[in-house]
């Protein structure tokens, strides 16, 4: 081969080989740098608090409301999906795969059996919520859909290949005098092959490779069998619609967003839950309280109408006298009976959140909360602004309705890049190789010339029949309604995300405000009953003796008791009811979480 020839063949390996690179190397491409748009200034929402800047410890994961253009840089092998050929694939397409859906039962509720009793402290009642409850369980799950819509996002990287082969029997009668004989027969069998894929560049390469053999019965053919290879390389490039990495990530960046959005949420779904069941914790101690005065309160009452009735006995009191204590005996009697069936349901209710329900050898057990709920609440004054601040930095449901701003965003991106004409670029390399047994006719008679489909290959791959593409393409919409019209609604569903971001922090505001009120006023609360249980002791006592020398009748003294339970009813109500706001405080803070120690995974 000549030295011109050598310069033609060159070039054309090279650009074969960055072909092949492309083609084989994008699973573990980075990103590139300088692929995104410069940074621009941060648009201060409405009701947005304006965001800190990053320092230089900020974590991988940008924060909430932190833009959607710090999310861009990932690389595009993040989602896992098994490779044809591999033990995992071969596993998953021809292995018969396992649906069922296995539920685990309740665990380490055996742990807090003492003596025959499920004993609980809040903490521990708290550890087996999160480990048992269905509820929670089920919030906790609900993240594996956005995290499988991460991995679909990716499939535009997935690389294709495809392949078809045919095999054609023909016997046609000629129609001219040059094909070689009157009935011509063929048998043509094409084999095609092609790889095809998007890199993060918005790049589409692709490589196709054509192979054929043709068997024929006509004598003029060169080869018999003929074999023709041809193996071409190209590439669509877009110049204006959908070019460059930022907006071919755009719906991978988006299924990350969102999938942050649904973990807020569930976070969000996890503290209510969690209120719920130490409300449900509350309800037993509440019950379990009032049932001890309530059965203090029939013991007394006990007592005064056998007191009566020994008077009445020995003839120091008339009969009539006998009716109130009794009315105050059954009255106690039932307040007992009430409240024990109260209990019961509390009970089974705090089962269910810890799924004792679920277990038959823990189900039926007698049920101690340990917790104290005689500590005196604590005097600390609020800084009701503080708290708003802190509820605004960490309330979950916030930053999933800020996180939707990132969505917004970058739908907006989207549709921009909608409206414009699409120009791509493209450009393709073809080579050609033929081959096979033929005749040579050059000297008249024809002579044998042995060949086979290597022949082919090594034409092909010897790069001297080329064919070379370059080209452009335009597609210019005269008027597009519908990429307006989706521009539009992004915009407004935007807007309609910064307002509802502004309402959310109104009524966060609102709720803190009001859970400050409610702790204050239950404190006070829990004072005054304080003050009012001990004054009513004091009378009772009074009562009594004044009862004992005579001055007044039974009915004062009953009515004194009577209001002394009242007064231990009242108090101990008040106490769960400050632990209750207090509680609710913490949810409304969105704190609850770091109070309790609870780490979620």
């Amino acid at each position: 081969m000549s030295s011109s020839a050598n310069l033609q063949v060159n070039p054309m390996r090279s650009l074969v080989l960055f072909l092949i690179t492309a083609l084989v190397a994008p699973a573990q491409q980075a990103p590139l740098p300088g692929a995104l748009p410069a940074p621009k200034a941060a648009v201060q929402q409405p009701g947005t608090p304006a965001q800190p800047a990053p320092g230089p410890s900020a974590t991988s994961q940008p924060p909430a409301g932190a833009g959607a253009e710090a999310r861009m840089n990932f690389a595009v092998h993040d989602a896992s999906a098994p490779w044809v050929g591999s033990g995992a694939w071969m596993r998953r397409v021809f292995a018969p795969g396992d649906t069922r859906v296995t539920i685990q039962p309740p665990v380490r509720l055996k742990d807090y059996v003492v003596d025959g009793k499920l004993v609980l402290s809040l903490k521990n009642y708290l550890d087996l919520v999160l480990a048992n409850n269905t509820d929670i369980a089920i919030q906790r799950l609900s993240i594996e859909v956005p995290k499988n819509a991460i991995q679909r996002a990716f499939a535009i990287f997935d690389p294709l290949l495809t392949s078809n082969f045919n095999a054609t029997r023909s016997n046609q009668p000629a129609i001219n005098q040059l094909q070689g004989a009157q009935v011509v027969s063929q048998l043509n069998q094409p084999l095609n092959t092609r790889f095809q894929q998007l890199l993060p560049t918005s790049t589409t390469v692709f490589t196709q490779l054509n192979w054929s053999k043709l068997s024929t019965n006509d004598q003029f053919a060169l080869f018999n069998p003929a074999y023709t290879t041809t193996w071409q390389l190209g590439f669509t490039q877009p110049l204006w619609r959908g070019r460059g990495a930022y907006i071919t990530k755009i719906p991978i960046t988006i299924a990350r967003v969102q999938r942050r959005q649904q973990e807020f949420s569930v976070r969000d779904s996890v503290l209510r839950l969690l209120v719920t069941a130490e409300q449900a914790y509350w309800d037993v101690i509440s019950a379990r309280e009032n049932l001890k005065v309530n059965m203090e309160a029939l013991k007394l009452a006990e007592a005064a109408l056998e007191r009566t009735n020994r008077e009445i006995e020995l003839g120091a009191t008339s009969e009539l006298e006998r009716f109130q204590p009794e009315q105050n005996a059954a009255t106690a009697r039932i307040n007992v009976t009430r409240t024990e069936f109260q209990l019961r349901q509390f009970e089974d209710a705090l089962r269910r959140q810890i799924g004792a329900d679920l277990d038959p050898d823990v189900r039926d057990l007698p049920i101690v909360l340990t917790e104290d709920v005689t500590r005196p609440p604590d005097p600390e004054q609020y800084d009701r602004e503080k708290l708003v601040r802190i509820a605004l930095d960490n309330r979950p449901d916030l930053k999933a309705q800020r996180t939707a701003l990132d969505v917004n965003d970058l739908q907006i991106q989207n549709a921009l890049n909608s409206i414009k004409p699409v120009l791509n670029l493209n450009g393709s390399y073809q080579t050609f190789g033929r081959g096979g047994p033929g005749f040579s006719r050059l000297s008249g008679t024809p002579v044998f010339v042995p060949g086979g489909p290597i022949d082919a290959w090594t034409m092909m791959f010897g790069f001297n029949y080329n064919t070379y593409q370059f080209g452009l393409q335009l597609q210019l919409p005269l008027r597009d309604r519908s990429a307006a019209a989706n521009l539009a609604d992004a915009v407004v569903n935007k807007k309609l995300a910064a307002l509802r971001e502004r309402s959310l922090e109104q009524q966060i505001r609102q709720e803190v405000l009001n859970a400050i009120t409610n702790v204050e006023s239950s404190r006070e609360g829990v004072r005054l009953a304080q003050i009012a249980v001990d004054y009513a002791q004091k009378r009772v006592e009074a009562d009594q003796k004044r009862y004992d020398l005579g001055v007044i009748n039974i009915f004062f003294l009953l009515s004194a008791q009577n209001d002394l339970a009242n007064a231990q009813s009242n108090l101990v109500n008040q106490t769960v009811n400050y632990k209750r706001n207090l509680l609710i405080l913490q949810q409304r803070l969105g704190t609850l979480l770091e109070d309790r120690g609870i780490v979620l995974d």
